[in-house]
């Protein structure tokens, strides 16, 4: 047997094998690689407080956090993708080489086989043409295995670089990470200091309200204090007086000789808060008594303001302490919202100014007037009225006129031409009961001791 009937036996041989043999091609899924989102910068509008843009803003870095760490994981199951593929790739690369390798050892154990053969048994010429032919589709078979298998070298070093790539990716992805929690926690710092900042300004400014109620305050007792230190020109406080006085209607009935006495006297009166009452104000010779006369029992007393409508009748009168010709009559808040007329308030400092304003108890005149203090009486002040600086109207100064202070405030009351009995405050020497039967009280006896204490009195107070 010759060698090429023995070499042409081999390569049908390994053709054969070659035709036989299956052979996989694997070539693992390109992995493809997730879109980084971009971080977008998280700034806090001007117009908003700034503690809620860094809260929004910790949260946009929070949502930024949890997409980097979505985009790591997808990173890395690529990753292990890759190389499971490139794994592979090696694998079948390696069983290839195997399998070329087993197929080139039949060759040649072929091509032995054949040598052995080509001596023992000659082939007809068919039978050699079909094992060339045989011989060619594995040798073209056999450089498609060495195609595939470099195909699979060129894979595997794209996988290669894949993998490089991500393992960048990776390290970007980390030092992202790295710098979002850096800036996270910046962005905590900062809202710390502006939480504090805005502690500290809430406190400033409770500390500047609490300074302009204080200034507030201050500037009311100054308005106040140049209100008060003001005085008021007499022709106002006369005006004032006009629009606001008051009628005090007065009557009793009483047994005579002759038959029955009855007495109806008008009073205009002003209405004057002491504390947080309220009472108007006169003089007893103004009412139906009088300390010049016996005192007489009346049988009946009656005491009214008219200008209260349904509520103008008044419980009683009273007498005050600090000189009994003075007579206040209890007012209600009914009574006085009732009236609508203006309250005088008792002076304050009514010796603030040397001069007052005298107004009649009748409302013919007023004028301005000085007045001096009395040591020997200090309940009373020394109206000077020879030296009436301004005189409007024809009238004389006496008793039951009203001394007002410069600010317009409740002086006094005339009780004689030339003594003012100063109203400071409303304690009670007697009180008269009205009713339709007052005999028990007393009356006369009780108004003869109150004129026997006025008769006491230096003999300029009475």
């Amino acid at each position: 047997m010759n060698k090429t009937l023995l070499l042409i036996i081999c390569d049908f041989l390994l053709l054969n094998l070659l035709a036989l043999t299956r052979w996989e091609k694997a070539e693992p899924a390109r992995a493809k690689q997730p879109p980084v989102p971009e971080l977008s910068a998280n700034a806090a509008t001007k117009d908003q407080d700034l503690v809620a843009a860094m809260r929004d803003a910790l949260a946009d870095e929070k949502t930024a956090r949890d997409q980097l760490a979505e985009k790591l994981f997808a990173v890395d199951a690529s990753l292990v993708a890759s190389e499971q593929g490139l794994a592979q790739l090696q694998s079948e690369k390696a069983r290839l080489a195997a399998q070329l390798t087993a197929t080139e050892q039949t060759a040649a154990q072929l091509g032995q086989k054949v040598a052995a053969a080509t001596e023992q048994a000659t082939l007809t010429a068919a039978q050699l043409a079909q094992i060339q032919r045989e011989l060619e589709a594995k040798r073209a078979e056999a450089e498609r295995q060495k195609l595939a298998l470099a195909t699979l070298e060129q894979q595997q070093a794209v996988a290669k670089k894949q993998i490089e790539g991500l393992t960048v990716a990776v390290i970007v992805g980390e030092q992202e990470k790295k710098t979002l929690r850096e800036q996270t926690e910046t962005l905590k710092t900062q809202v710390e200091a502006e939480r504090t900042d805005r502690i500290r300004v809430q406190e400033v400014t409770t500390r500047l309200a609490a300074g302009v109620g204080q200034l507030a305050e201050q500037s009311t007792v100054l308005s106040k204090e140049i209100r008060d230190s003001r005085p008021i020109n007499a022709n106002v406080l006369f005006s004032d007086f006009l629009a606001n006085r008051v009628t005090a209607t007065f009557t009793s009935q009483r047994k005579g000789f002759l038959g029955p006495v009855d007495r109806v006297r008008d009073a205009k009166v002003v209405l004057v808060r002491a504390g947080g009452a309220i009472y108007a104000l006169t003089h007893i010779e103004e009412t139906v008594f009088s300390f010049s006369e016996t005192g007489s029992d009346w049988a009946k007393i009656g005491v009214s303001l008219p200008g209260a409508g349904p509520l103008a009748a008044a419980p009683a009168l009273t007498l005050l302490a600090f000189d009994p010709r003075v007579v206040a009559i209890p007012v209600t808040a009914e009574q006085a919202t009732a009236l609508g007329a203006k309250t005088y308030a008792i002076a304050a400092e009514p010796f603030k100014f040397p001069d007052a304003v005298l107004i009649s108890g009748s409302g013919g005149g007023y004028g301005e007037v000085a007045f001096k203090l009395d040591a020997s009486q200090p309940g009373y002040v020394r109206v000077d009225n020879r030296l009436l600086k301004r005189l409007f109207g024809t009238f004389a100064p006496s008793r039951g006129d009203l001394v007002l202070s410069k600010t317009g405030e409740l002086l006094g009351i005339m009780v004689n031409r030339d003594y003012c009995a100063l109203v400071k405050e409303f304690s009670v020497a007697a009180t008269i009961r009205s009713g339709d039967d007052t005999l028990a009280q007393g009356t006369g006896a009780l108004l003869d001791g109150l004129a026997a204490r006025v008769r006491a009195l230096p003999l300029e107070l009475q």
